[in-house]
């Protein structure tokens, strides 16, 4: 079990600065960094558990006959994490720069407002599931099912807020990147304590759905500026 531990903490390390150096250093289009993603953060992971580990990947993350009542909390908190995402920005618009955001979209990541749409419906579900699966699924419940509770915690929402904040360090400046830091740091924490609770990642995934809509919106509303 150790040796399967330290094997997902290299492997999730790695796959990590590869998608930073795919968005900050090659910056790649969109389309191309997707499929860098699935790769890294879906097709890996299930090619090391099924083929290597020899396991039921459905069985192990406990996506078998789920019912409503176990996602209830994730609706519920998702509906106040979109409040709250558009209640924060509508305070600290002022101080963000909007349009250093708007910049990098269309400059590094080639999005235009007519295919915003598109992107933003793939944010919403896809990128969602990829990063629910890989931090949560992936990551913290096959470290916590090895015993390692504690460092399932820290490590899997560690690294959760470091990849994000590494991806849009450009957008804030120094006191909102260690804000943002903190907050996915806490957040990581929730997502994975509500997950032990109905067993499976579906709750973050929920939660995550939820926000990215609130993200996106906020994207639209920027862009059509």
């Amino acid at each position: 079990m150790k040796q399967q531990t330290a094997a997902i903490i290299i492997l999730s390390i790695f796959s990590a600065l590869m998608m930073v150096v795919a968005e900050q250093i090659l910056n790649l289009s969109y389309v191309s960094k997707t499929i860098v993603k699935i790769i890294l953060f879906l097709g890996i992971p299930i090619v090391v558990m099924r083929f290597v580990w020899n396991e039921n990947i459905l069985k192990v993350l406990n996506l078998k006959n789920i019912h409503l009542n176990q996602l209830r909390t994730g609706i519920l908190i998702g509906v106040i994490s979109m409040l709250t995402i558009i209640g924060a920005f509508v305070l600290f618009q002022g101080i963000i720069d909007t349009s250093a955001i708007i910049d990098d979209l269309k400059d590094r990541l080639e999005i235009t407002a007519q295919t915003f749409i598109f992107v933003a419906i793939y944010i919403t579900f896809g990128n969602s599931l990829l990063e629910e699966f890989y931090f949560r699924g992936f990551i913290f419940f096959k470290i916590y099912q090895n015993g390692h509770k504690i460092l399932a915690y820290l490590f899997s929402s560690l690294l959760f807020s470091l990849y994000h904040v590494a991806i849009f360090a450009v957008w804030f400046d120094f006191g909102l990147i260690l804000l943002a830091l903190a907050g996915l740091f806490v957040i990581g924490l929730v997502f994975n304590y509500l997950n032990t609770r109905s067993k499976n990642f579906l709750n973050s995934w929920i939660i995550h759905i939820m926000a990215d809509t609130a993200i996106v919106s906020i994207g639209f509303y920027l862009f059509l500026q």
